[in-house]
């Protein structure tokens, strides 16, 4: 995850870092990224259950009935163990979350533990009557995910009438109090409709904007033929740069970040240092702070039935069970599962391997290498650096 508003606009330095220790759960949310000891961030899928049916879902959910999800009991005793174990942040995903009825006693109590909690919805259930809920619940931010205007919106999301009750449902989340953020997974079926995006964002005064690059896992798995070329993506994200910029000059208080292709911290700073040099070594060190990929090391992904994974796409890599295991007894160097993710440098081979700024991305979404080429080892294909510009 890499936030393009702050860094460009020179808003978090490494000395605001550095003045809370790099130190993990005391570290204000924005600067979770560049803590020293990175604590996992932990998706919760929370079921699996969903009331769309969209192109891309990296957890292939249906509106149907999942056996052998976690019971409330056993969720409330896994947020025990992650609070114990100095999990910052829990995000509440699905499928649906909404459809859980007990989502908002697992929120409540996730707070009451001290973890931030963040509710990750496609918006169609998030009425006035249910946002308040959520509000009082004690969830800090509500992200809703849009795939385009309104046609093509619906045609991905498989609904007719799915976009208007996700703008909706982020008006809701405003008028309970609640931040908001739009998610937009870019893909070669709705790039067109990126500036569209910054537009509907800026317009409905959200406070974030995540651009996530397309994950091939579950339904994304099957959509891979429809991703964009490397050249395109990397042209989408100079976009995104130019568009953020544009932004930061009129005063536009909107953070826009962008997802799962940590390719981008490089890009971004090869324009710190073609536009403001002598901004250049303090970004550079916070984007290695940041380290890159963080599957396995500060991204976690607990799944509807309580298997861990090291990120909410990697369901077939499965490195415990929290039925079986506390979540701390998991999330250990110890665990020879999660050794690949955590080595250094990562077993990334090919081009990566003579990369100059491998630091900077750790290799990229294991994932999307994996379903690719088959081999867990080999290069991400979304990265769009020339083999000039890697060359040490």
């Amino acid at each position: 995850m890499l936030s393009v508003t702050r860094l460009l606009a020179g808003t978090v330095a490494p000395q605001d870092a550095l003045r809370y220790g790099r130190a993990g759960t005391a570290t204000p949310a924005h600067l979770l990224h560049y803590a020293r000891e990175k604590k996992p961030v932990v998706v919760w899928n929370v079921t699996q259950r969903c009331n769309l049916h969209c192109a891309h879902c990296y957890s292939d959910s249906r509106d149907r009935r999942y056996p052998d999800e976690l019971t409330t009991e056993q969720g409330l005793r896994l947020l025990g163990d992650l609070a114990e174990f100095g999990v910052p942040t829990v995000l509440f995903s699905g499928g649906e979350p909404l459809v859980r009825p007990d989502l908002f006693e697992l929120a409540h109590a996730a707070r009451e533990l001290g973890m931030r909690t963040v509710l990750s919805s496609n918006g169609t259930l998030l009425d006035d009557e249910v946002a308040d809920r959520a509000a009082e619940a004690g969830f800090s931010y509500v992200g809703v995910s849009i795939d385009g205007l309104a046609r093509r919106h619906d045609k991905l999301r498989g609904k007719r009438g799915a976009f208007e009750g996700a703008l909706d449902g982020i008006r809701a989340a405003q008028r309970a109090g609640l931040r908001t953020g739009v998610r937009f997974t870019v893909s070669a079926l709705n790039r067109g409709d990126l500036g569209a995006i910054f537009e509907l964002a800026e317009r409905e005064r959200v406070d974030r904007l995540c651009v996530y690059h397309l994950a091939y896992a579950g339904r994304g798995e099957r959509l891979r033929r429809h991703d964009l070329e490397p050249a395109e993506t990397r042209e989408v994200v100079e976009e995104i740069f130019d568009r953020v910029q544009e932004q930061v000059r009129r005063g536009v208080r909107m953070e826009v970040l962008t997802v799962d292709n940590p390719v981008d911290n490089v890009l971004l700073l090869m324009r710190v240092r073609r536009t403001e040099p002598e901004r250049e070594a303090e970004v550079e060190q916070l984007l290695r702070w940041n380290g890159g990929n963080q599957s396995g090391i500060a991204i976690a992904c607990v799944d509807p039935q309580g298997r861990v994974h090291p990120d909410q796409f990697s369901w077939h890599r499965t490195v415990g069970d929290v039925r079986e295991q506390r979540f701390g007894e998991v999330w250990t160097d110890r665990n020879p599962a999660l050794r690949p993710y955590r080595q250094r440098p990562r077993p990334v081979r090919g081009r990566c391997e003579g990369c100059r700024f491998f630091e900077l991305c750790n290799g990229g979404l294991r994932v999307r290498a994996e379903s690719a080429t088959g081999d867990p080892t080999a290069p991400d294909p979304a990265c769009y650096l020339t083999d000039e510009e890697i060359a040490a």
